[in-house]
């Protein structure tokens, strides 16, 4: 008998990644090009961005086809690298 836990995810698979972050055009140019870093041939239909009631805030969600875990690691990474990044979902 094991405890170990079966996999939370099964790669690949389709996983949306939401980015929080001050709104201005270098967040979503920042987004998109590690995106498509990452995650090259992603559906550009597949971005939405919504505001803030005050316009001042923006989410950016971005729907990949992830192939691992260490491919999420890396994306996640590099978007946090952005100052105008504020968290990553």
């Amino acid at each position: 008998m094991t405890d170990q836990q079966p996999p939370l995810l099964e790669f690949p698979c389709d996983y949306p990644i939401k980015v929080l972050g001050a709104a201005h055009p270098e967040l979503h140019a920042h987004v998109l090009n590690v995106m498509h870093i990452h995650a090259p041939g992603f559906d550009l239909n597949s971005v939405t961005v919504r505001d803030s009631s005050k316009g001042s805030w923006q989410s950016i969600t971005v729907v990949i086809r992830a192939t691992g875990k260490p491919q999420l690691d890396a994306l996640f990474a590099d978007l946090k690298t952005s100052a105008r990044v504020k968290m990553v979902i």
